[in-house]
């Protein structure tokens, strides 16, 4: 967790191009093709990633006051230590040079070789006389060549052996690596795409183990190993905690969705050359319909995704204005079912944040038995009972934009007042949101072919939709399993927008963001928000940022769009759970991950709307 939000990067950042496994592969074969050595290009990599480690040991352990670490130990007085944990691929290669290079920069260095056999090792050592010039042979893998460099530098090391993890005792784990400073993992690249099994899980968890008893720095090349770089993924938990990741190339989409949040840590870029212009064919950003990741190599210079890491700042407004002028919102929602309590905080939550955003007037539709709640709530809302639908209708004509779902319920009443509600709001071109209930009833629409997701879906063309699930109501959508969305969300969104058409966001670690833009899909991965979201009423809390954005006719589009809404939402979030740098009123905010609510949002949305303010 991030222990401070600084102000500046809320409106400042520059996004950040993300690419898949595949598109890597392409990029570096285009690169080669150029006639550029692939060896040349692995030392040119360790030796940048070496420069990077021995700054990132200078940060964590030189930089501090020496007082304040003398009852630990001066780290001055003796070599730095470094154990580098290597596979048999290129990613092990690239580990096998950082190591001689950290050797020759002074460091006190071991590797620990994973998977390798004794032949492997002994038999690849060369006399310490030998010439650098006659150590590999042109037959020679990368890989093999960067081992033979390292162990003619007589490089100490250790084959990592297979241990029984109910038999062996902590201590003994401790012991079979060098005690380290850094620990660097380079045991898998990113052509995993499996659990790791066998000698490589034991190898990831002696590795963890290890960093976590030494209280030492864990830094992974390219990828955390086990983290799968296209998805996201983690299998059975089974991947490198680490705490910083140099990233070659170009910035992997696992990194920053899904798992990928929990499991890298800070990433470093490492770009080494820049991307053949020649693989830059289509617009930046933009990928077609229907199409998988890389199409073909005059395509996979175009990135998946676009990592955002600031909200677009907005204007002041005029002083000549008054509420009409700021869109009016009527939510619909927040329904009592026979037999229930009925939702209708969802309701509220969601009028709570529409007026947090901004929206000039407010009218809710809820069960009248909520009427009460939510102006105690809000007294600035207007209310209209749900199933009043003559009444609901003449409001949908004067709304600017229509929120649908939230606690609507799922019953056949509610089923039928979604899809009047829906119609009226296509016949009025209106703009529309749809989420919770909502989605419910459209996936259950489109398994019966209802004409209403057909005119949805085109409707969507020329209007403004959002549609916001998360993976549970994503799967229903696609009628898929939740494990069949949450091993591919970037395919899974697509598919979503394939189908009903629109504008997504998939929720979650990484929230991924698709828009359709003249045709071609935008997709983004939001790089803002924190665990103490995950809790209920958050998404209700989204679709009230979405429509009050989309009611303020004074934004700019890209200040209205649904990207910008997840980012504000994600914003608000971390400042009620961070300190944030600048800032007199955040101590006010805090309430940190544990406690943090969804009825605590509004407030911290109304601070990050006037931080927008350019």
């Amino acid at each position: 967790m991030k222990n401070q939000l600084h102000l500046s990067s809320a409106k400042n950042t520059k996004p950040i191009a993300l690419y898949s496994s595949e598109q890597i592969y392409a990029i570096e074969q285009a690169w080669f093709a150029q006639g550029y050595d692939s060896f040349g290009l692995m030392q040119q990599a360790a030796w940048q990633m070496t420069q990077q480690i021995e700054l990132l040991f200078e940060k964590k352990y030189l930089s501090h006051d020496s007082s304040a670490n003398n009852d630990v130990y001066h780290r001055s007085a003796y070599l730095p230590r470094a154990s580098i944990w290597v596979g048999k691929g290129n990613n092990g290669g690239d580990g096998w040079l950082i190591a001689h290079y950290l050797q020759q920069a002074g460091w006190q260095v071991e590797v620990i070789a994973v998977g390798f056999s004794e032949h492997d090792l002994i038999g690849h050592r060369q006399s310490k006389t030998s010439k650098q010039e006659n150590i590999s042979s042109d037959v020679d893998t990368d890989a093999t060549k960067a081992l033979k460099i390292a162990l003619s530098a007589n490089i100490n090391y250790q084959r990592f052996e297979s241990f029984d993890r109910d038999k062996i005792s902590d201590a003994e784990l401790k012991a079979m690596a060098l005690p380290a400073d850094i620990y660097i993992d380079a045991l898998f690249g990113i052509g995993l795409d499996r659990v790791p099994t066998g000698i490589h899980e034991q190898a990831i968890h002696a590795f963890n183990h290890a960093t976590e008893q030494h209280c030492a720095l864990s830094v992974a090349v390219d990828i955390p190993s086990g983290l799968i770089a296209s998805t996201g993924q983690v299998f059975e938990r089974i991947a490198i905690q680490a705490d910083v990741t140099l990233c070659l190339i170009a910035r992997k989409i696992g990194l920053h969705t899904k798992d990928g949040t929990d499991y890298s840590g800070e990433v470093i870029d490492i770009p080494l050359f820049p991307i053949p212009h020649s693989l830059y064919q289509i617009a930046d950003h933009c990928i077609a319909p229907n199409k998988p990741f890389v199409q073909d190599n005059s395509q996979v210079g175009v990135p998946v995704a676009t990592l955002l890491t600031a909200a677009h700042s907005m204007k002041p407004r005029r002083q000549n204005s008054y509420k009409g002028n700021y869109g009016h919102v009527l939510i619909i929602g927040g329904n009592r079912v026979d037999g229930s309590q009925g939702m209708g905080g969802a309701a509220i939550l969601s009028a709570s944040s529409t007026m947090a955003t901004g929206a000039g007037k407010i009218t809710v539709a809820c069960h009248e038995d909520f009427h009460g709640a939510l102006l105690t709530s809000l007294p600035d809302a207007m209310t209209i009972n749900l199933h009043d639908v003559d009444g609901v209708q003449t409001l949908i004509e004067q709304a600017s934009v229509v929120a649908i779902g939230m606690g609507l319920g799922r019953d056949e009443k509610a089923k039928a007042l979604f899809i009047d509600y829906i119609q009226t709001a296509i016949a009025e071109q209106k703009s529309i949101v749809i989420d919770a209930d909502g989605l419910y009833h459209l996936a259950s629409l489109h398994r019966c072919n209802h004409v209403l997701v057909k005119e949805l879906r085109e409707y969507s063309a020329n209007y403004r939709v959002c549609l916001t699930p998360h993976s549970g109501e994503a799967a229903r959508l696609l009628d898929q399993k939740i494990s069949e969305v949450e091993r591919d969300r970037l395919k899974a969104i697509k598919q979503l927008a394939d189908i009903y058409g629109g504008d997504w966001v998939l929720k979650g670690a990484g929230s991924l963001v698709l828009e359709q833009i003249a045709g071609q899909q935008q997709i983004y991965v939001c790089n803002v928000g924190n665990a103490g979201m995950a809790t209920a009423g958050m998404g209700d809390v989204l679709s009230g940022v979405m429509a009050g954005l989309l009611a303020q006719r004074d934004l700019s589009e890209l200040s209205r769009c649904l990207h910008q809404a997840v980012m504000i939402h994600g914003f608000a979030g971390d400042m009620l759970v961070n300190q944030i740098s600048g800032s007199h009123h955040s101590q006010q905010l805090l309430v940190g991950q544990r406690g943090l609510q969804a009825q605590d949002m509004p407030a911290a949305i109304r601070h990050v709307m006037q931080l927008m303010i350019n």
